[in-house]
């Protein structure tokens, strides 16, 4: 099927497909339905139906695998034949959901993600909240929830004192001896164009820095040289995830104008889509600018021993990035490191997908949850804010005592002693 722009979906990324089958195994939509339409392979055929103008765009089963697919691309490292199915996935959305067709929350979101007023002011009430938390806890030990609560603690809010006062907060919360660009009475604001290009600029992102702002005081810990442009805006993943491919991407250049250096963000999803914007030169997600520096120290400790830590990959900073190794590195530097069978599997997050189709994301994090505490672990870390949000959810509704922090609160919480 073609409109006056074109084919829906460019051919030679579609023509990839030799229809193997290699991709089924990997899909977690298959292997929970056993249906051959929720496969890769089987919404490649769709695609293609699309294309030529078997189906229409409104056709319910397009319209059902469009939304159902989690977009994790774990079909992509396993594909003999090179098939970059995320982009395929972006170019079907693009058609699919155009205008009305968007998902009304999915809407919802790309409009509140374009609003960066709201995420600084969000971020700042955040951060000096968690600052207060930090401040009133810190003497009060691991309390009734345990230690590895307090090792969350430690790591989400405790990190205020070691990046400055959260009174003092920068964009979203950023504690103010950080590095601001442009900030007057900042120490480092003056700093010249190259030394910033030099240090690399802390992207942010819009919804990390209103649900986890201790994320990025943690990174900055971690580096006290990067810089923190202020005004930062949405690097567009979300759009690109959402059917508007376009607007993501010019809100990726945008971010690439207005940062120095390179990018190094704390979201693996958001490391895959700047990186396949601005290029792979200009962004490093945090494990590899960390082990790139060295630096990690310290340890986590719980009841006198090594923490017992598992981790969650982000499936786009895996599958589409490659990056699997330095995270795990990172945590077996500073814990005991258990491998989660499924580490590399979705979490259910998947961007949107969580709010969109509840129902089966639920399904996908319980049988996640079911292992995390089987494997005996204090903790689990994420990589990706949506991650981050989803493990800790699931895990709190089963009233867990394994807690989920962010790499970044892990690594920071080894360098202050640990627990």
């Amino acid at each position: 099927m073609t409109d006056h722009q074109g084919p829906v979906l460019d051919p030679g990324l579609l023509s990839r497909c030799i229809s193997c089958g290699f991709c089924l195994p990997a899909c977690p939509t298959y292997a929970a339905t056993g249906d051959e339409a929720s496969s890769p392979r089987g919404r490649i055929n769709l695609m293609r139906a699309l294309q030529v103008g078997d189906l229409g765009p409104d056709d319910p089963t397009l319209r059902e695998q469009a939304s159902q697919c989690l977009g994790c691309r774990a079909c992509e490292p396993v594909c003999p034949a090179g098939v970059e199915y995320g982009q395929l996935l972006e170019q079907w959305r693009d058609h699919q959901w155009r205008g009305r067709h968007r998902p009304l929350l999915a809407r919802a979101l790309m409009a509140a993600a374009g609003l960066r007023g709201v995420w600084r002011v969000v971020g700042r009430v955040r951060g000096a909240g968690a600052g207060r938390r930090a401040r009133a806890g810190a003497g009060a030990g691991a309390g009734p929830a345990g230690p590895a609560r307090a090792a969350e603690t430690s790591g989400a809010a405790g990190s205020a004192g070691a990046a400055g006062s959260a009174g003092a907060a920068g964009p979203a919360g950023v504690a103010g001896s950080a590095r601001v660009a442009g900030s007057a009475g900042v120490p480092g604001s003056a700093g010249a164009a190259g030394s910033a290009e030099a240090a690399g600029s802390l992207v942010l992102g819009c919804f990390e820095r209103a649900l986890f702002p201790g994320v990025s005081r943690a990174a900055l810990a971690l580096d006290p040289g990067l810089t923190v442009p202020p005004g930062q805006g949405c690097c567009g993943a979300l759009h690109a995830h959402n059917g508007d491919t376009a607007t993501g991407e010019r809100l990726a250049r945008r971010l690439g104008e207005d940062l120095p250096g390179t990018l190094v963000t704390t979201s693996g999803g958001c490391a895959a889509h700047l990186a396949s914007v601005l290029g792979r030169d200009r962004v490093r997600e945090l494990s590899e600018h960390v082990a790139d520096r060295g630096g990690v120290r310290g340890e986590v400790r719980i009841d006198g021993r090594r923490a017992r830590v598992a981790l969650q990959d982000s499936c786009h900073l895996a599958n589409g990035l490659g990056v699997r190794q330095p995270p795990r590195d990172l945590i077996a530097r500073v814990a005991e490191y258990v491998e989660l069978p499924s580490a590399g599997t979705c979490c259910g997050a998947a961007g949107t997908y969580s709010l969109l189709r509840p129902r089966e994301s639920r399904r996908i994090l319980a049988a996640k949850v079911d292992e995390i505490e089987a494997a005996g672990v204090d903790l689990v870390v994420a990589v990706n804010p949506g991650c981050l949000r989803q493990v800790r959810t699931g895990l709190r509704r089963r009233r867990s005592r394994v807690r989920a922090v962010h790499l970044a609160e892990l690594l920071e919480m080894a360098a202050g002693g640990g627990v």
